[in-house]
């Protein structure tokens, strides 16, 4: 596998340059990759932030490269662990980055139109729930592009399988000890989330979403874990930072709670996607087959452009439809603090119920920008001690996030009945 063929560049407006081979840029170039090109990243938000045009197709490769880089900073400070501790090989070792650069560049190549958007006309599983756009991923990279991974003549030496690729990127357990690399592509400080947002704050025109990324690639390692009483982390290996790399992981973790509170929970954005998600159940309901190699196809012949094909005609997607072609959203009237009290939950209720047919629509904003127990990072002191505590030992900051997720509740009215629902909100909140 040491003969990559020949080097190509794109450049990316976060990255620089972002290298590929020969291989990488032959299923870049296949259709089901190129479809990414057809999807924004952040569904309708430019009506917000005019910028947010960019898609799933330069997110993907922008995650492909900075798990490549975490993956070589990792090799490099901990190359003794990797080879003495874990058992791999430097073959090991330079085959396991291929298949991490592969699970990395094709993560969301099963996202439907409008990213997440569309996940609420996903058709539902055994258990009940919707399918979540990964499981159509696993079933695109193991069927759809299993001829340009597995036949490529740059897959030499212990050939690459596409199913290797979709365990590592499922976690499944056939991963075997590769399954140490999924916390690159899923975890707390994984390159999915350190690229997004570099990426969405770039494109939105804010800075929430920056960190010093660099000092992180400075200072992850792998950290073993042992058993110990009364803690839930497993033994094990995970990925972790060295004691001076706290603030750059307690950066990453606030990028994300100001992302979330200033652009993805942004109360105009979030009108829009209640539009969008209107929109395509009116087209969509019943359509998306589910994730299956003989009707994966199917799926993938939907993208945003067919979508706005659809929505063009003004008789389609119903009042969502006829609200985004106007641009006429909901608007609104009255909302809770990111993380209310029992207190504004109560008042909440009041306005609600006051305020009666007013309200077309309750919106719910909620999720953990930190998780502590199993999944909290851990961080080794520099000394020769090496004593290793959780992130939320040193950081307030994350473990106020933790005990205290963003949990939004927003009202929304037509706009013709706006004004009269916030006068409304304003007399009952004079007496709270």
């Amino acid at each position: 596998m040491a003969d990559q063929g020949r080097t190509y560049e794109i450049r990316c407006p976060v990255h620089g340059f972002i290298p590929l081979s020969d291989w990488e840029r032959d299923v870049i170039n296949h259709p089901a990759f190129q479809r990414l090109r057809r999807i924004r990243q952040l569904a309708w938000t430019d009506y917000v932030y005019p910028g947010a045009m960019h898609t799933r197709f330069e997110h993907s490769l922008g995650v492909m490269h900075i798990a490549s880089l975490l993956f070589e900073a990792i090799v490099r400070r901990s190359y003794g662990v990797l080879t003495k501790e874990l058992g791999f090989t430097d073959e090991d070792l330079e085959r396991d980055k291929q298949i991490v650069r592969f699970a990395a560049l094709l993560h969301d190549t099963g996202h439907g139109p409008f990213s997440h958007a569309a996940e609420d006309v996903f058709p539902v599983d055994g258990k009940g729930k919707h399918y979540k756009h990964e499981a159509y991923s696993a079933v695109v990279i193991q069927n759809v592009l299993k001829d340009v991974i597995e036949n490529h003549g740059l897959n030499k030496g212990p050939q690459i399988k596409a199913e290797e690729i979709a365990d590592l990127l499922e976690g499944r357990s056939a991963a075997g000890r590769r399954l140490f690399w999924r916390q690159l592509i899923d975890g707390q400080m994984d390159a999915d989330r350190m690229d997004y947002l570099l990426r969405d704050s770039l494109h939105t025109g804010v800075d929430y979403g920056k960190y010093d990324w660099r000092r992180l690639l400075n200072t992850i390692q792998v950290i073993q874990m042992e058993a110990r009483a009364g803690e839930s982390t497993p033994p094990g290996p995970r990925l972790g930072v060295t004691e001076g790399g706290v603030h750059a992981v307690e950066a990453l973790v606030l990028a994300r709670y100001y992302m979330f509170t200033q652009v993805y929970f942004h109360k105009t954005r979030v009108a829009y996607d209640h539009h969008i998600r209107g929109a395509l159940k009116a087209i969509l309901s019943g359509t998306f087959p589910p994730p299956s190699a003989e009707r994966i196809g199917e799926y993938l012949s939907w993208d945003d452009w067919r979508v706005l094909g659809i929505l063009a005609d003004e008789k389609s997607g119903g009042e969502d439809g006829n609200r985004i072609r106007q641009r006429n959203h909901y608007r609104e009237v009255h909302h809770t603090p990111e993380c209310p009290t029992d207190g504004d939950r109560t008042t909440l209720g009041l306005i609600r119920k006051s305020l009666g047919d007013l309200v077309v629509t309750t919106e719910w904003s909620k999720t953990s920008t930190y998780r502590l127990e199993a999944s909290d990072i851990s961080v080794v002191t520099e000394d020769d001690v090496r004593r290793v505590r959780p992130l939320s030992y040193y950081s307030a900051v994350v473990r106020n996030l933790n005990q205290h997720p963003i949990d939004i509740v927003r009202l929304y009215s037509k706009p013709e009945h706006s004004e009269a629902a916030r006068a409304k909100v304003a007399e009952l909140l004079k007496d709270t």
